[in-house]
């Protein structure tokens, strides 16, 4: 008979593609699931496992496996949904990826919205990248995902995560407020006056700055990229002190107050929001429930006035 749990870490190597990255993950020693991975194999009494220099391939019967692994990990997720629907009070645990912006403006009051409501339900959450919270969503580390997609930079797709759009959220040019800094910044009115002047990106790899990129390009000049951070209240900050000017979604905004100008931008300037999760799990009353409140708060902050303004210039006090 087979060992789900040493299957589960075949699964797990499939996906990740070392024995060190599974052994990060799972916090356990690379030795470790190497002994279970060749428990696993005297189990299957074929071999699942080959060396490719330094690294273990899986062999055509293991692939086999780990497709069946896949199918009955979704048929796990399906039976708790049902039993979970069965009980008239939500509860369980929901663990929530979620990137910075999105927590700051939409988790204090989805948490607060969602302890009144589903007093038994536990929400753990962990800030991520999207990219990567869309990955470690589709390995089952987590149960939900909040998601960005920006124009022309499609977003990863994983087969059997379910995709739900939550906000649209408005991208402007973040500049000094009048008077602070160099003359320069007062003098920009559209995205090529920014052209000579110092700009905060997120890093290399980050679909917000190839879009930035292809954005300054497109209006006919390379940005001067001086400072890197993917801490967008740090590139605030940087902008607010008069150092650069960055592009800033809407969702930084709400709910605060900022010392900066926000100019409109010409074209498609908007990014999607989305929740993901694994389709086999989306009928769970703990995940439906969670989903509901980001929804609810997300129309909430769309009807608001401000945090996505569309005035061509608005200094914020």
């Amino acid at each position: 008979m087979l060992e789900m749990k040493r299957l589960r870490l075949l699964w797990e190597l499939d996906a990740r593609g070392t024995v060190a990255a599974v052994a990060e993950a799972l916090n356990y020693s690379p030795s470790a699931i190497s002994q279970q991975l060749a428990l696993l194999e005297r189990e299957a009494g074929v071999p699942l496992l080959r060396r490719a220099g330094r690294t273990l391939e899986l062999t055509p019967a293991a692939h086999v496996l780990v497709a069946e692994t896949h199918e009955l990990l979704a048929g796990l997720e399906r039976a708790e949904a049902a039993l979970h629907r069965a009980h008239a009070e939500v509860g369980g645990t929901v663990r929530l990826a979620v990137f910075q912006t999105a927590l700051l403006a939409l988790m204090p009051q989805v948490l607060g919205r969602l302890r009144d409501t589903h007093p038994c339900l536990r929400v753990e959450m962990v800030q991520h990248e999207p990219e990567a919270g869309l990955e470690e969503t589709w390995i089952r580390n987590f149960d939900l995902v909040i998601a960005e997609q920006y124009p022309g930079h499609a977003a990863t797709h994983f087969s059997g995560l379910d995709r739900q759009p939550l906000i649209t959220d408005r991208i402007r040019l973040g500049l000094p407020a009048p008077g602070v800094g160099a003359r320069e910044f007062d003098a920009v009115q559209q995205l090529a006056d920014a052209a000579a002047l110092p700009w905060v990106l997120e890093p290399e790899g980050a679909a917000s700055r190839h879009w930035a990129l292809q954005l300054c390009r497109s209006a006919g000049f390379e940005p001067d990229v001086r400072y890197e951070t993917a801490d967008l209240q740090a590139q605030v900050r940087l902008i607010e002190t008069g150092n650069a000017v960055a592009l800033l979604p809407g969702l930084l905004h709400a709910g605060t107050a900022r010392s900066l100008r926000l100019l409109d931008l010409d074209g498609e300037s908007e990014r999607t929001v989305f929740t993901a999760a694994r389709a086999s799990a989306e009928g769970h009353p703990a995940l439906v429930a969670v989903r509901e409140a980001l929804r609810a708060e997300a129309a909430l902050l769309e009807a608001a006035e401000g945090w996505g303004a569309t005035s061509s210039s608005a200094a914020a006090a």
